[in-house]
């Protein structure tokens, strides 16, 4: 099962990624936007997310996906480490919101592998 060192390692993996502490947590950046934080008690973590797939997400598995109550206008979905089926789908997400979060720049001489 993935864990927090995972999220970490995967983070900062990613071109440009910096660690900044926000809301008390540890949040992760690219080019000063953030796209990944990752609460205290480390069972889950945040990234962002398009409202609309949002729901479809959270509709196909709500025991991987959810958003807290005050979360529920932003664009960032909340995922449950304990559901993730490998490191590899950990990295998919990961590089989904570094993805949304980076400049065009980065994303045309980033391959993804790793």
């Amino acid at each position: 099962m993935p864990d927090s060192d995972d999220v970490r390692r995967i983070a900062f993996s990613l071109p440009e990624t910096v660690e900044k502490e926000a809301w008390s947590m540890p949040t992760f950046r690219v080019a000063g936007k953030m796209y990944l934080t990752l609460p205290d008690d480390e069972t889950s973590f945040a990234v962002r997310c398009p409202v609309l797939e949002r729901g479809e997400l959270i509709a196909a598995e709500p025991e991987k996906f959810w958003v807290p109550p005050h979360e529920a206008s932003s664009a960032w979905v909340r995922v449950r480490l304990a559901a993730l089926e490998d490191l590899d789908e950990l990295r998919d997400i990961v590089v989904d919101s570094w993805r949304q979060a980076a400049p065009s720049r980065l994303l045309d001489t980033f391959s993804g592998a790793g």
